[in-house]
């Protein structure tokens, strides 16, 4: 009799840890199916203004940013660094109205060696007048530019966006 017990005792907890998983199994399929998902950015946005202001009093050139693009114009990165070769480096990405990237890219290094390290395969591809400024078009590999050297720094408007968002955003480029 107390085999008998014992071995019946083993199929309960066998049984019993089955139908617990489908319960668990049940309820998180409720769970999945019938609570609404977020359907959030699948990017972050960043604030950059404690960032530019460190930038702009450790840069040995004018840092440029931004100023009045709608918000649809969303940055997602940001940083300022010096590079390998000691060149100071400001980077500011954003994801544009289009969904595309456009990012500033800005170093005291030469223009060549900014789109060598930007524009992946960067080839001329003609020159575009925004505000007055003349700008360098460039075309690479994934990404197309917009690039010019002033006051000391070379500067590119680059990304996967179209050249006139890239010529909107270095159009709302101030010191």
């Amino acid at each position: 009799m107390a085999s008998e017990t014992s071995s019946k005792r083993g199929r309960q907890t066998v049984r019993d840890m089955i139908l617990s998983l489908l319960a668990v199994g049940a309820l998180a399929a409720v769970v999945y199916f019938f609570i609404p998902h977020s359907g959030g950015e699948p990017v972050k946005t960043v604030g950059y203004a404690t960032d530019l202001a460190t930038a702009r009093r450790a840069a040995p050139y004018p840092v440029l940013a931004p100023q009045g693009l709608p918000a649809q114009w969303r940055a997602t990165s940001v940083r300022y660094s010096a590079d390998d070769d000691g060149h100071a480096t400001w980077h500011l990405g954003f994801i544009t109205p289009s969904g595309s990237y456009a990012a500033i890219e800005q170093s005291d290094d030469s223009v060549d060696g900014l789109v060598r390290a930007q524009v992946q395969g960067g080839e001329p591809d003609g020159s575009a007048s925004v505000d007055g400024a003349d700008w360098s078009r460039y075309r690479g590999d994934h990404y197309r530019a917009l690039v010019r050297n002033a006051d000391g720094a070379a500067t590119a408007v680059t990304g996967t966006a179209s050249y006139s968002e890239l010529a909107r955003l270095a159009q709302a480029l101030k010191q």
